[in-house]
């Protein structure tokens, strides 16, 4: 593991924007350098603490997935990386900042829609599904329960929500009306086929993708890039195939032990109110989660 990195303060660039997790830097006009921090968030509220090496991961498990799905691998659709060293766009005192945890991709514009795939009911799917029958407009059978396998994965996705409030599940229909009929189409298409793709090689290594998000820009030439990150536990419901029962959660290897830990937490005798400062998180806990995320990439690259 390295030296969490909490924030990163890069002065060589410009900083465009702090994520939850990513710092972005402008590099020239056509550029960014996207470096993943150790920062971790649950319920919208980012943790004081950092969880040591959780950017090298996501980092070296988004490059793991760029690299099967991208041009040299099933080319199933173009990638915002250069193919550049991070290191090379930063001072050598900077580098420790970088290395293992940054990739330098192309400059897009990005679509304000959130490409989520579920091939399994859970979470605010599953929610839905109780009162409705359907996820996202998408009607599905009687009969389902918690954490079932869908017939067929199915593209319900979301409107991005401004830096700190909740994602807006939407229709399809609602997509068309935003970016229009061609491009929402390819998206669904492709985010439909990446998804088949990844969680058909994840479960030969013993890991249930039950749902994903993707994120899409488009270069200057209007192509359709894949970006950000690519089916990390932070993007994606990671289940242990050994653990997976029709009918309850799994066990993740996402933030759920964190987010369990937070429900359970009290301040001066009250739960947590899921707004910021968050509490304080221990050793323990911090640990713990960080060992989740090193179990799913050492799992998915065995």
């Amino acid at each position: 593991m390295t030296t969490a990195l909490h924030t990163s303060a890069l002065t060589s660039l410009t900083l465009l924007a702090r994520g939850k997790v990513r710092d972005n830097y402008a590099v020239g006009d056509d550029r960014i350098l996207m470096v993943a921090s150790d920062r971790i968030s649950a319920f919208d509220v980012i943790m004081g603490e950092p969880i040591p090496g959780k950017g090298v991961l996501l980092t070296q498990m988004t490059l793991f997935w760029f690299d099967i799905l991208g041009p040299r691998g099933l080319n199933l659709c173009p990638i915002h990386l250069t193919g550049e060293a991070p290191e090379s766009v930063v001072s050598a005192a900077e580098a420790p900042q970088v290395t293992g945890r940054s990739m330098l991709v192309k400059r897009l514009k990005p679509i304000p829609v959130e490409a989520v795939v579920r091939g399994y009911l859970a979470g605010s799917g599953w929610k839905e599904y109780q009162e409705s029958r359907c996820v996202c407009g998408v009607k599905l059978p009687e009969g389902l329960l918690n954490a079932s396998k869908l017939p067929e994965p199915i593209y319900t996705p979301a409107a991005k929500a401004a830096a700190g409030e909740h994602d807006e599940n939407i229709t399809f229909e609602r997509t068309v009306e935003m970016i229009g009929a061609d491009l929402a189409t390819r998206i669904r298409d492709i985010s439909l086929a990446i998804y088949k793709a990844a969680s058909e090689i994840a479960l030969k290594k013993g890991i249930i993708i039950a749902d994903t998000k993707f994120e899409f820009g488009l270069d200057a030439d209007g192509t359709l890039v894949l970006m950000d990150e690519v089916l990390t536990p932070d993007s994606s419901r990671y289940w242990p195939l050994e653990s997976y029962v029709v009918g309850s959660n799994p066990p993740s290897y996402d933030k759920q032990f964190l987010r369990d830990w937070l429900e359970q937490v009290r301040i001066n005798g009250k739960p947590w109110d899921k707004t910021p400062p968050a509490p304080h998180l221990p050793r323990e806990v911090i640990e713990k989660t960080a060992a989740k995320y090193q179990e799913a990439l050492q799992r998915l690259t065995a």
